[in-house]
């Protein structure tokens, strides 16, 4: 955990043994974590639509392929209807959640039309849904070791290939993720 309890701009790494379907091998980018719980947007699940599709149904044109071949990510299974975009430091935005120094998460509309205008964040993912737990939920989680945690890295969260954000997390802990157990123990 980190040092005040909360697990607030951390990367939540799911273990092996976690058979929710939902998160199996899930990287879960924890937003928002306090004493009412948590929420957090799973990043390296891409969905079946890709950004233009969303656009499209937004009536916003995103005119370079780039931006609407990206992949749109499934955020959790917590209102799958409900976008958010994370992205690298820049807080302009109407309803734009600062995570941490580097890290925003924005739920506004204006995000996006800049994004499409070519004047929106560098670094950015695109999810629909999230991930969220009541109060003590996640704490209760962590003790049965269905998590492990690790401070979020701008680099994975925006450069490393969806593929390859559980391995690259669970490193992060020196661990070697092919090696992990199925298996949890307690002393």
């Amino acid at each position: 955990m980190s040092t005040t309890g909360y697990l607030t701009n951390h990367l939540l790494i799911a273990m092996p043994a976690l058979a929710d379907q939902n998160f199996s091998r899930a990287v879960t980018f924890i937003c928002e974590h306090n004493e009412d719980g948590a929420l957090g947007v799973i990043i390296n699940r891409p969905g079946d639509v890709a950004l233009g599709e969303i656009l499209h149904q937004m009536n916003l044109d995103a005119a370079d392929p780039q931006v609407a071949g990206q992949a749109v990510y499934q955020g959790g299974p917590v209102s799958p209807e409900r976008g958010f975009v994370l992205h690298g430091d820049d807080s302009r935005w109407e309803a734009t959640l600062r995570v941490g120094p580097d890290t925003g998460v924005t739920s506004s509309r204006d995000i996006l039309e800049a994004i499409v205008a070519k004047q929106g964040p560098r670094d950015y993912l695109v999810a629909m849904g999230y991930a969220g737990w009541a109060a003590g939920q996640l704490d209760e989680e962590m003790r049965d070791n269905a998590w492990l945690s690790v401070p979020a890295q701008h680099e994975i969260l925006f450069h490393t290939p969806d593929s390859q954000r559980w391995h690259a997390a669970t490193r992060l802990l020196g661990i070697d993720p092919d090696r992990l157990s199925g298996e949890a123990g307690h002393a």
